[in-house]
This record gives structure tokens, C-alpha cells and sequence, in this order.
């Protein structure tokens, strides 16, 4: 690893150059407008790969190209990685929060301050890096590695379960390696063992055939918005307990191993309240701040709209109202029934003066013992590059992907994230920290040599 670690040490700021590069592209794949940007962000990750001397496939889909690069010349018997990650990112509004332009990645404060820096560019970049010093430097890789990276993540992977199914045979790894996840703090390098699922509603409640005087017609018809805001106000008790029948049948209790785990990390209630700007910690009752994100059940109102939203009044009955709503799930929750669970419970209290229509999709929940001989390797791989060991956490975010990783390809799944919790993903001012950006990649290097003396034969 010598002749690895001194490659690495020469080229960082070549590194930090050719994530800027990355990050310029604005690849944001809900925008149509920008859909230039994503095709040209992923032409530049073929070639990069290329020029790294791996083989590289670009697949068209009926959306967002997908990127798919291997390590020449596999070496039979070695473990098979597969490593993911996404090319797309968010949109960067609204604009006049940004200190910087979003897509004219800065160097400040360590940081590299950009769209995509760290969700997910800079994260799945640093696996790259870490491949490359081990080509250009003539040592041999120790495992198979396959790149997948995709450019629709932040549009729900639309294309990409189909495209694994489809190329399983050819996708099918021993170990699958994702860093889209964070770290707990940035003295605490990370692994993550469950994500939450998700099931997503769009809710709407008709009224009237169209706005009504409030005058001449309130009173005498029954109001959406008010309607809508009644139904929302009976999913959640006043104990942060969500009151549809069955929501908590299948929630898999926490193990006493996890609530020892969780009460030695260094959380301080005072300060995450600070953090988030609110004057008071809120949510299920009975449960910490860091089970209540990790492992409990949420209902949450994403977005509501109704009736005339302009300056000034306007004295109205709304024809009617909407509101988007995720329930963030656990494991053993089936995301499926708790979309008929929730629609069950809407219908049933829904006044018949209205009419109630709902949409939804879904996605599972994740969960993988850290106990496997991937997640050990990734521990000591963390330790080596971050000189602390990790901490194992819970992730209350979704990464539907994961499911279809799970059926598909069946390798156990390495959530090694480098995110902080400042990052801003999805917000302004996003970045990433270059200390957790060289870090990662010294990792990646030893996660690789790691993974190939720990092997698992599951597969075989």
C-alpha cells in the first residue's frame, strides 16, 4: 500500500481539480430545463473512466443514462464489488440563498461549496480515486470492482431497478459498496445498517366545481382546505403517535444492543435543537431524538395547497385543497400496506360533503446486521483512514435502490457515508468537507484490500 498511499498524497489537489470539474455540471435531473447538463455529466464520467483505463459502458435509458465501468482483466476467484452512486442532483433553488453560485464549485473553510459536492459527486467520486491509484500505479486491484453510477436518484432511480434486473447475471456482486449516507459527526466515521422506507401520498379533497364568494356561498358548503386540514390534524395524536389502525403492527422493536450503542454516542439534545432553529424538541413520545429519526415510524405533511395564495386578501370558499404526505418506515414495515392502511383511514373519515382522491407510491425499508464480513472490513478500512473507530447508526432517510440491490444481486450491502450533517443536501449552500472527501478515498483504497482477505462465498 505504500506505493498507494504516496499516489494519493501526490495527486489531491489533481483530485479536488477534477471534482470541481464534476460539480460544474448542473446535472439536475427534476428540471428538464437541465437536461443538457445531465447528458454532458455523464458523457464526462464515461470518458474519466475510460482514461483511467477501466471498461466502460454508457446505457441509454428511456430517462437518464446509466454509467457502468469495470476493472480490466477480472482476476478469477476475487470477490465482485459493485459500488453505486448518482450523477444527478437537486435543484439548486432558491437561488438568492446561495453565498455562492451552485454550480461554481468554491474552496472555503475546507470545504468545497457546491450543488452535488456531496450528494452525491463528491461522495462516490473518492471510490474512483481510489480505483485510479491502484491502476496508475501498477498495483493490482484486489477484487472485481463495477461502477454503477445513475443519473435519476433524485427523481425516485426510475429507470435503474428495471436496468438491474435486467443485467443482474452481469451486476451481481459479493459486496455492494454505497456512500450516499453520512457520517454521525465528523470525528465519527460511520456505518450505517438500516435506512427507513418510505410511502408517499399525494391527498386531494374537492369541493365546489369552482372558488365560491365566502359571503355570498360560506356556510352553506363544506370548505376543502378547512376539510383536508381536519383529516391531516386525525393521522397524528397529540403524543406524536400516528392513529391509523394497524400503522404499528410489523415495526420491529429496537434491540437492546442498539439502545446501548445509541446512549454511548455523543449527542447533545441542546445543541441539535440550536442546529435546527427550532425553540423545542417535538415527536413520538417515550422514544430519543435519535430513535425517533432512526427507528420509529413518522407521518409528515411535506406540502399544502389551497385557495388563493397571492398578496392581500382574497375572501373565498377554495374549490379545493391538496397536500403531499411521507410516512417514513422501519423494518418489517411493507410499504404497500401502509399506503392501504393510510388510504383506508382517509376514506373512512372523510365527510361525504367533499370528494377524496389519493395517490402513492412506495419504497422498503433496509436493514443489514452489521455483523457480516463487509461491514468488519469496512470497519477496519474507516478506522485506518479516520484513526477512530466507527460508530453504527440507523439512517432516517430512504434509499430505495437498496430493495432492489437486496433481490437482485444479493451481496451484502456497505453503507460507508462521508456526508456531515451541515452539508446542506437538498439545501442551499451544499458541500463537502475535503478533509472526509482525501479521507474517503484512503479509505476506499483499504476497504478494497479489506474486502478481498474477508470474502464472503455466500454467492459461490
Amino acid at each position: 500500500m505504500v506505493m498507494i498511499q504516496k499516489y494519493l498524497s501526490q495527486n489531491r489537489q489533481r483530485f479536488l481539480d477534477q471534482l470541481k470539474t464534476l460539480v460544474r455540471f448542473p446535472s439536475v435531473s427534476t428540471q428538464p430545463d437541465h437536461r443538457r447538463g445531465v447528458l454532458a455529466c455523464a458523457d464526462w464520467l464515461t470518458r474519466h473512466f475510460r482514461a483511467l483505463g477501466l471498461e466502460v459502458d454508457l446505457y441509454p435509458t428511456n430517462g437518464n443514462p446509466i454509467v457502468v465501468a469495470r476493472t480490466p482483466r477480472p482476476r478469477a476467484g476475487a470477490p465482485r464489488v459493485l459500488i453505486y452512486g448518482h450523477y444527478d442532483v437537486q435543484p439548486p433553488e432558491p437561488l438568492e440563498l446561495w453565498k455562492t453560485p451552485p454550480f461554481e464549485p468554491v474552496v472555503h473553510g475546507g470545504n468545497l461549496w457546491g450543488r452535488g459536492a456531496s450528494d452525491n459527486k463528491g461522495q462516490f467520486f473518492v471510490h474512483v480515486k481510489a480505483v485510479e491509484a491502484y491502476l496508475k500505479t501498477g498495483t493490482p486491484v484486489p477484487v472485481n470492482v463495477t461502477f454503477l453510477i445513475e443519473g435519476e436518484e433524485e427523481v425516485g432511480s426510475a429507470h435503474l431497478e428495471t436496468f438491474v434486473k435486467q443485467h443482474a447475471k452481469r451486476l451481481r456482486a459479493d459486496y455492494i459498496v454505497v456512500s450516499d449516507t453520512g457520517m454521525f459527526s465528523k470525528r465519527q466515521p460511520t456505518i450505517t445498517y438500516a435506512t427507513r422506507g418510505i410511502a408517499g401520498l399525494e391527498v386531494r379533497v374537492d369541493g365546489p366545481s369552482r372558488d365560491l364568494h365566502s359571503g355570498v356561498f360560506g356556510g352553506s358548503v363544506a370548505n376543502p382546505a378547512l376539510v383536508l386540514s381536519q383529516l391531516l390534524a386525525k393521522c397524528v395524536d397529540a403524543n406524536g403517535r400516528v392513529t391509523v389502525p394497524g400503522f404499528y403492527a410489523a415495526v420491529r422493536p429496537l434491540a437492546a444492543w442498539e439502545r446501548r450503542m445509541w446512549r454511548r454516542l455523543p449527542f447533545d439534545a441542546r445543541a441539535y435543537r440550536a442546529f435546527l432553529g427550532v425553540p423545542a424538541l417535538a415527536g413520538e413520545r417515550g422514544f430519543t431524538p435519535l430513535e425517533q429519526r432512526w427507528a420509529r415510524p413518522t407521518f409528515e405533511i411535506n406540502g399544502l395547497t389551497s385557495g388563493y395564495q397571492g398578496p392581500g386578501g382574497k375572501t373565498i370558499v377554495p374549490a379545493w385543497a391538496s397536500a403531499k404526505i411521507s410516512c417514513r418506515l422501519v423494518p418489517n414495515q411493507d410499504p404497500g400496506k401502509i399506503v392501504r392502511l393510510v388510504c383506508r383511514h382517509l376514506r373512512k373519515i372523510c365527510p361525504r360533503s367533499v370528494r377524496l382522491r389519493i395517490v402513492s407510491d412506495h419504497s422498503a425499508p433496509f436493514f443489514e446486521p452489521p455483523t457480516g464480513p463487509g461491514a468488519r472490513a469496512a470497519a477496519v478500512a474507516l478506522e485506518r483512514a479516520f484513526g477512530r473507530k466507527p460508530v453504527f447508526v440507523r439512517e432516517g432517510g430512504s434509499l430505495p435502490i437498496l430493495d432492489a440491490f437486496k433481490r437482485h444481486l444479493g451481496g451484502e450491502i456497505i453503507l460507508v457515508g462521508l456526508g456531515l450533517p451541515d452539508d446542506n443536501w437538498h439545501s442551499p449552500n451544499e458541500k463537502m468537507d475535503l478533509d472526509n472527501f482525501q479521507r474517503g478515498i484512503v479509505m476506499s483504497a483499504a476497504l478494497l484490500g479489506e474486502l478481498a482477505k474477508a470474502r464472503d462465498t455466500r454467492l459461490d
